[in-house]
């Protein structure tokens, strides 16, 4: 079965990035800024959840069964590329709440966010 560890990490990042979106969330240091997962957020943890691992399991599913085409293997690398851009927000975000990195740093890392996706685009 080919594709399956890609399609498997693509899985699990989602997965890690529902949890600690919650608990980013729930201890007041992040929003969600996806207004329709935020609505899921604010029914319960569990509906959030169980959303993230249903869309998860459904993407993971179509993956695997027309992993052979060449537009699932591009989907699947950016979606790969988005989800690992994210653990790095994820990262930023536990940081900050941490106290790692100031506001300062914070409004400086998001300026050149800012100019990096300016410059991409």
């Amino acid at each position: 079965m080919h594709l399956f560890r890609e399609t498997f990490l693509l899985f699990s990042l989602n997965l890690l990035d529902a949890i600690l979106t919650i608990v980013w969330v729930r201890n007041g240091v992040a929003t969600e800024s996806n207004q329709i997962m935020a609505r899921l957020l604010d029914s319960g943890d569990f509906t959030f959840l169980a959303a993230k691992i249903a869309m998860g399991t459904i993407a993971a599913l179509v993956i695997l069964r027309w992993g052979d085409m060449k537009m699932a293997r591009y989907g699947l690398t950016l979606a790969l590329a988005v989800y690992i851009s994210l653990m790095g927000i994820h990262v930023v975000t536990g940081l900050s709440a941490f106290g790692v990195i100031s506001r300062t740093g914070m409004h400086e890392l998001a300026s050149l966010a800012n100019g990096l996706l300016a410059f991409v685009m």
